[in-house]
């Protein structure tokens, strides 16, 4: 059964025979139930449907920071969604069985907000690893953007991260990340959000950093 809004030729949510009716930020949309399949997969659909599950797996970890870093960028898609299509477009390298995602090609964050020139990081002790970048000055009008960091242990699926850390007149942060027996290996990424959340930057990948 399904509703109608604003009449017989309106919009409908619900099922209406092999037709469902829903919205995504207040536009409607149709789509067909899916039919049972009765023929495998052939070789290339098969290599899609794994590289779609790899690029889910890839961001599962980092859902809360890609939700931020991925905010308004289109109208219709943003956050979760938009992260993997960015990812499923430009982080790929290889074809068939050695395909794999490059980390060093993948942006957490995206946007036109501008970085802040020198951004490094470095290992300050076992479980902290310190990000600095050219300070502003505390007037100007971007010194309460903040800054977004990501270390990113992939092969084990742990991420730690801050999406609002230090202001970006600080010129510095630390973030801690979760000691381990034997290390791990961080991928680490960073970009600024403005102090309205009205926008973001793109994310700078810094590399890597064990544990």
């Amino acid at each position: 059964m399904a509703t109608y809004y604003n009449g017989i030729n309106g919009a409908f949510r619900g099922k209406v025979g092999t037709v469902i009716g829903s919205s995504r930020k207040g536009k409607p949309y149709m789509k067909s139930l899916h039919k049972k399949r009765t023929i495998p997969a052939h070789k290339m659909e098969q290599l899609n449907r794994n590289k779609f599950a790899m690029a889910h797996r890839w961001l599962q970890p980092v859902t809360d920071f890609v939700r931020a870093g991925y905010k308004g960028y289109t109208d219709t898609v943003e956050g979760f969604l938009a992260a993997k299509s960015y990812l499923l477009k430009n982080a790929f390298e290889g074809e068939g069985a050695e395909m794999k995602i490059n980390p060093a090609l993948m942006k957490v964050s995206y946007g036109d907000l501008p970085l802040p020139t020198n951004i490094t990081t470095v290992k300050t002790a076992p479980d902290e690893l310190q990000v600095s970048w050219d300070a502003c000055d505390q007037k100007a009008d971007d010194a309460a953007d903040q800054v977004m960091i990501l270390a990113y242990d992939i092969d084990n699926g742990v991420a730690a991260y801050k999406i609002t850390g230090q202001l970006r007149y600080a010129g510095i942060d630390n973030l801690f990340i979760p000691p381990a027996d034997p290390e791990r290996t961080y991928h680490i990424y960073v970009a600024f959000v403005a102090a309205d959340r009205s926008r973001q930057s793109m994310s700078v990948y810094l590399g890597t950093i064990s544990n």
